[in-house]
């Protein structure tokens, strides 16, 4: 009996993002500059499969929030398409049916303060997703609720009554995940939400999050640039560079033996203890502008290992030894 193939709850398909960064019409005008159009997102495919945690990681500027927004609908792709169980999320057709969705998607942000009213107790901050969708009408009901979400995220229902700024950064962040929670979610976006915390609290907060996951069923996207806390958290991770996607692999894989060399510097670039003395690459130059990128690799100025097609001809994403690569060097190395 052949095994039944698993559907992905989340499925990125061509997505690109471009930003009309021109000057005003009337300074165009005067001066003859030309439009200009920063593409942040860049022809990016992958899926996520329900139940697990996709992992983006990448340098500061390679796309990963933008991906992030265009996934839950807080911005609209230039191109390509996004589909949630199904459901497109830039389809006008789908519009209906997107707005049954919306309460099965959540995000965690990286700043909990930020994310958080400072004006409202805890108690309406958790609530607000209950009453928002529709969920819950009676005020004993909510307060319950409420209460339970605290109970399961670590904190205490009596923390219902305090500000945010009556809490440490961690107990934030427990309270922008009890929120989340509330509408019952499928699918959590994680936009570096541990990043803002210190070391020890971190832990703290990636456990929490895993035994939520497979307490409820839930499936994450987890944005980060902190590669020790993808390999902790990550089912699957894809490396963003300058909007495209150069690897897709496992964290045993990627960790054990990547193969792109910008995959190869990032982790070169993790502070480890147990290879102190070992000789390391440094991640040389800075990351190019979006706005005017190289030709063919985006990454051949930086990259040891490029050669004269690099500089003519854009890899395109391929299987390399199951996984997804996008690197010349690589798929004449495979041959």
């Amino acid at each position: 009996m052949k095994d039944t193939p698993v559907k992905a709850l989340v499925e990125v398909d061509h997505l690109w993002r471009r930003f009309d960064v021109s000057k005003p019409w009337l300074n165009r005008l005067i001066e003859g500059a030309p439009r200009q159009t920063l593409t942040a997102v860049a022809d990016v495919s992958f899926e996520i499969i329900r139940r697990e945690t996709f992992a983006l990681v990448g340098e500061s500027g390679s796309g990963k929030s933008t991906v992030a927004k265009i996934i839950v609908g807080l911005i609209a792709p230039s191109a390509g398409d996004v589909r949630i169980d199904g459901i497109s999320m830039s389809d006008p057709a789908a519009a209906a049916q997107r707005a049954q969705l919306r309460r099965r998607i959540q995000m965690i942000f990286q700043d909990p303060f930020a994310s958080l009213n400072p004006r409202w107790r805890v108690a309406r901050v958790v609530a607000e997703p209950l009453r928002a969708f529709g969920l819950m009408t009676e005020q004993q009901a909510i307060e319950v609720r409420v209460a339970e979400l605290l109970t399961l995220v670590g904190l205490s229902p009596e923390d219902a009554v305090k500000y945010p700024h009556e809490f440490s950064g961690g107990q934030r962040q427990r309270v922008a995940i009890a929120r989340a929670l509330a509408a019952n979610p499928e699918f959590i976006v994680c936009d570096e939400p541990t990043s803002a915390l210190d070391v020890s609290v971190q832990a703290q907060i990636l456990n929490l999050m895993r035994d939520l996951q497979d307490q409820l069923g839930l499936t994450y996207l987890f944005i980060s640039h902190n590669l020790a806390v993808v390999r902790h958290m990550a089912s699957r991770i894809g490396v963003l560079y300058l909007g495209r996607l150069v690897e897709i692999a496992t964290p045993d894989e990627l960790f054990g033996n990547p193969q792109h060399p910008y995959t190869r510097l990032l982790l070169d670039a993790v502070p480890d203890l147990e290879m102190t003395g070992r000789v390391r690459a440094a991640v040389e130059g800075e990351i190019p502008n979006p706005i005017s990128p190289p030709s063919g690799c985006a990454f051949h100025p930086r990259c040891p290992l490029a050669f004269e097609r690099c500089r003519s001809e854009r890899p395109e994403l391929a299987a390399a030894g199951g996984r997804m690569v996008a690197c010349h060097a690589v798929a004449a190395d495979a041959r």
